[in-house]
């Protein structure tokens, strides 16, 4: 990148901040490691971190820098580990990932990290951080206001801090109107909404659009699969008295303000979803038997590359309901396997969304909106839009889990992004603004009279619509549209490899298994006296060799370990312990807590 190399050099010694717009699925998780590693070379910052909008998107960050692809491709190695808010995170390693709600929970230690080393602080998905204090057009819940207004007021004194930030986004705006943080602003004219100041002291902006990124086959052209239905339901929200029957009204044809926004709340709550589903489920079928064809595979066995189903639902109620449709349509076993669910109502959303995006199956995934945003899930071939939302940096996000190039599914000319959606007019206006950007439409951008097919410009709100009861509704037709400009010769892609914090558990897991081994052998050869906890014994004793525990090693740290371990008996350095009152006090613990048990167990 050659504003990052005129930063090393000097010449562009003044740029304190860059701002990163990239298309979503455009690769923005490599310029953190293009910055880093130049700027790490030329003696610029000392260390990068990262911070992620959730923790789902740690482990994706780990893997942009172990990258075997890119290390080869720009000589780098750096490395950098997911922390969680412990002394040391980046644990000799050239810095470490973290989220918005880690650093809010421990404000303090990162101010410190930050002011003790020279950072490059990566801010990934900006826009999630509001300027505090200022309302926005539309009304947030108070929960999740706050929420950013914390995420912000820990974040503002870490950026003070940092050498160089690096601020990421697939969108420089907010659904809600607000100031992004960070960023410099215009002073705000009569009637219109916050300007970026791109010419502002200090600041570089990089930008690469979907146009640009479909011409150097970055990212994969988009076919839309419209559906139209139509939806009834009650007024009033009351199931019996007199409460009007409306409908039913088509969603393709109504007045936003009138009627789109409760046909499509019952649309997707009734048989409309269950028909989109179809659609897009059997669209997936299709799509994995071909390839299977084309890759001489058996009906059954697992490969990647096949193309996977990506849901998108309302709340976390529907999304419930979807996984039980999806799972209807398989058998109960295939079911089970292939079909997850991923929603924060879920305590196996996290492991969910790991296998959906690093294994062969689950082949189909129901969210809501954890894996909107950032999903790095390159087999994704297939999306369900069945959401409310309408705000067109969320319609931008979702529609990017479907273009990302897949190095496992064969020729770029051979893959697909297929999405299906409720043929709104709100949804018709936001792909009529993206096929004129990326030059797949000849109309011209003007202000055109209200009609059901450019309805007028009304917010809208992606909530309840309040006072209806839903009745039924059904698809009544379905129409594809592809966006496909000239594209340039793909990249090579290289396979996804161990990031430092699997590694690290890997160890950890090998040493914990490698003390109790020795402790067992100890025992049945009776080289030490029977009794008590041999395993808390030894890792006692292992911690007092090594100097510190295993939790808090690095990864060098951990692989030394085990080679001593390989070398070494834990029963030749039992002396250790002698007059150790920490040992003594955590042994006598662990008897007063294990002898109640034994009784219970006679």
């Amino acid at each position: 990148m050659a504003l990052v190399a005129a930063m090393a050099s000097g010449e562009a010694g003044h740029v304190q901040k860059i701002l990163a717009a990239v298309t979503p699925g455009g690769g923005k998780s490599l310029l953190p490691v293009i910055a880093a590693h130049t700027l790490i070379a030329a003696g610029r910052v000392e260390r990068v971190v990262w911070v992620v909008p959730r923790d789902s998107l740690r482990l994706q960050a780990e893997e942009a820098f172990a990258d075997p692809l890119w290390r080869a491709g720009f000589g780098h190695g750096l490395s950098v580990r997911a922390a969680d808010n412990e002394r040391d995170p980046a644990r000799g390693l050239s810095g470490y990932v973290t989220t918005y709600q880690a650093v809010a929970a421990a404000p303090a230690l990162h101010l410190a990290e930050a002011r003790a080393h020279r950072t490059l602080l990566v801010v990934d998905e900006v826009h999630h951080l509001p300027v505090p204090g200022r309302p926005g057009a539309d009304d947030a819940s108070a929960e999740e206001e706050a929420e950013a207004g914390a995420w912000s007021r820990a974040m503002l004194p870490v950026m003070e801090a940092a050498e160089i930030g690096l601020f990421l986004s697939g969108t420089l705006e907010r659904a809600d109107g607000r100031r992004i943080l960070g960023l410099p602003y215009r002073p705000s004219a009569l009637g219109r909404g916050p300007e970026l100041d791109l010419d502002a002291p200090g600041l570089a902006v990089i930008g690469y659009s979907r146009s640009q990124a479909l011409a150097e086959r970055a990212v994969l052209p988009v076919t839309f699969g419209a559906i139209d239905g139509e939806a009834s339901w009650l007024e009033g929200g009351q199931i019996a008295g007199d409460s009007p029957r409306v409908g039913p009204h088509r969603l393709g044809a109504g007045s936003v303000r009138v009627t789109t926004r409760p046909a499509l709340f019952t649309a997707l709550r009734t048989g409309f979803a269950r028909d989109l589903l179809s659609e897009s489920f059997f669209a997936t079928k299709r799509l994995r038997a071909r390839r299977r064809v084309e890759l001489g595979l058996p009906p059954g066995q697992m490969a990647r590359g096949l193309g996977k189903l990506l849901v998108v639902a309302p709340d976390q109620a529907s999304a419930r309901t979807y996984l039980t449709t999806l799972r209807s349509w398989m058998p109960a076993q295939q079911g089970e396997r292939d079909v997850r669910l991923a929603t924060s109502g879920q305590g196996d959303a996290h492991a969910a969304l790991a296998a959906f995006r690093l294994t062969a199956e689950p082949a189909v995934l129901v969210t809501v909106a954890m894996a909107y945003e950032g999903l790095d899930a390159p087999e994704v071939a297939v999306v369900a839009a069945l959401t409310h939302i309408r705000s067109r940096p969320w319609l931008e996000q979702m529609l990017a889990r479907a273009t990302r190039v897949d190095p496992h599914a064969g020729p770029y000319e051979n893959q697909q992004a297929l999405v299906f959606h409720p043929d709104d007019p709100l949804f018709a206006r936001f792909r009529l603004e993206l096929e004129t950007e990326q030059g797949s439409s000849v109309r011209p951008k003007r202000e055109r009279p209200a009609t059901a097919i450019v309805p007028e410009r009304t917010p809208w709100r992606d909530e309840d619509p309040g006072g209806i009861t839903p009745l039924e509704s059904n698809a009544i037709g379905l129409r594809y549209a592809l966006l496909r400009p000239r594209l340039a010769e793909p990249a090579p892609v290289a396979p996804a490899p161990e990031p430092p914090s699997v590694t690290e558990r890997t160890l950890r897991q090998r040493l914990a298994v490698a003390v109790a081994s020795q402790a067992v052998e100890d025992e049945a050869s009776l080289r030490v006296p029977r009794g008590g906890n041999l395993a808390h014994r030894y890792n006692a004793v292992l911690k007092r060799v090594l100097g510190k525990g295993r939790a808090t090693m690095t990864l060098p740290e951990l692989e030394a370990a085990l080679a001593w371990l390989e070398r070494n008996r834990l029963s030749d350095h039992l002396d250790r312990l002698d007059g150790d009152a920490r040992y003594a006090w955590s042994a006598r613990q662990r008897r007063g807590r294990w002898q109640p048990e034994r009784a219970a167990g006679r």
